[in-house]
């Protein structure tokens, strides 16, 4: 269960940074490549930063698993 709401949570992150580039790359033109980079980057650390709460939600699932099953 927790997994899933740290997936939805990365998911959502990333949604919101293309939203974010989308809308600056429309609004400024000129810089539409650069902008469009710097969106990369962000997807890249939105998932970079997804990784470390991903893994305490899967130890933390497993440990309610077994406990539920004693």
């Amino acid at each position: 269960m927790r997994v899933g709401i740290e997936l939805f949570y990365i998911g959502l992150g990333l949604v919101a940074a293309l939203v974010m580039t989308w809308a600056a790359a429309w609004a400024y033109p000129l810089a539409r490549t650069e902008i469009w980079w710097c969106g990369a980057g962000a997807a890249i650390v939105t998932v970079a930063m997804g990784i470390g709460p991903l893994h305490r939600a899967r130890i933390a699932d497993r440990m309610a698993r077994r406990h539920s099953e004693q």
